[in-house]
Order: C-alpha cells, then structure tokens, then sequence
C-alpha cells in the first residue's frame, strides 16, 4: 500500500517512543565498544523530529525527511547525527515531488539514503557498522518491510562475532569482538518500527 504522509509523520512519532523505549539497551551496547552515548543521542535526536513535524507540520513526505534530516544534524552528537541525517536527507530528494510512496518508491528512497550513509562513514559491509543491519534489510525489501526487518535482524547479530573497522569501536581492535554494534540496532530498530507502523505486505 502506499505510503503517505500522515504515515511517515506517524513513523517519526513511534521512532520518538522506541528510542526512548530503548536507550538504555543502546547505551549498554555502546558501553562496551563506544562512547556509551548511542541511546540518548538516539533519544534526544527523535524526540527533537517529533516535536518539530508535530509543532511544524510540514507540507509532504520530503519536507518531513527533511526536516527529520536537519533536526538530527542539529540536536545529535557524535557520529548518529551526521550519519542518520544524511539517511534522511538523501531520502528526502529521492521523495522530491511525490504525494504518496509505493513500494518502490520506498525502496528507493531507503537506497539514497544507505548510499549517503556510505559515502559519509565509507563503511562496508562487515565492518560492524549500522551498514550491517541496512544492506540486508535492503535486499529484502522488495519483499516487504517484514522481510526487511528480519534481514536487519540477522545483520544485527552478524556484528557480534566482527571485529570492528570504523568508528570509536575499530580502536579496541580484537576486543571488539563479541560485541552487538549499537549503530546495527538502533538501524533495525529504524526498519521494525516502519513495517510495525505501517503493516505494510
């Protein structure tokens, strides 16, 4: 079904409460790896896009990932920030003009937005990154936001078992090792809560 933009603001509003659902998880997370700040960056970071598109209703799909986009830069620090909006900025150009997402349009904007993600972190897949928990999600996707999420999830769990090359993580070097990456799960968590907002096949 085709995704609008009441469904995208509604998507925004349960990210808000997921995030703050899951801080101390993420924060436990990157407790072991990072700076232990991934799960209130997270929090503070949606729940700023929800009260900007809530105060500020934008116009269509791409002023709200846009927005979303610029709210992240703003209000979120380390390396979530940056990374999540371009996630969003990228999307939002790729939603420029639209009234309404198929699902390939959603595809679509979902691959601008990894592809800005990449060219940011330049993170590969295996580098036990949040690239981990996307690419599969991708790749499923045409099947549905379902079989999305599920690809994350295995994404997710494939980080424990690597050594991590980016980010604050990479300067443990084997010590990473054993470790969930935070980024691959707040990304999960950014696919689950579509396809549990939207029910979409």
């Amino acid at each position: 079904m085709p995704v609008s933009k009441e469904d995208v603001l509604a998507w925004f509003d349960a990210l808000a409460g997921v995030y703050t659902a899951n801080q101390e998880r993420l924060t436990a997370l990157d407790a072991a790896i990072g700076d232990a700040d991934h799960g209130s960056n997270m929090q503070r970071g949606f729940a700023a896009v929800q009260t900007e598109l809530s105060t500020n209703v934008p116009a269509d799909i791409r002023s709200a990932l846009h927005t979303a986009a610029m709210v992240l830069i703003k209000t979120v620090g380390g390396a979530s920030g940056p990374l999540y909006g371009t996630f969003f900025l990228r999307a939002a150009a790729a939603c420029a003009g639209k009234a309404a997402l198929e699902p390939a349009d959603f595809v679509a904007a979902f691959k601008a937005g990894i592809e800005g993600i990449q060219q940011r972190g330049k993170a590969e897949p295996g580098d036990k990154t949040m690239i981990d928990a996307l690419l599969p999600a991708l790749a499923a996707m045409p099947g549905g936001l379902d079989a999305a999420t599920a690809a994350a999830e295995s994404g997710m769990l494939a980080t424990i078992p690597m050594q991590a090359r980016k980010g604050r993580a990479s300067y443990l070097g084997p010590r990473s090792v054993g470790h969930q990456d935070p980024g691959a799960t707040s990304s999960w968590l950014l696919v689950k809560t579509a396809a549990e907002t939207w029910r979409s096949p």
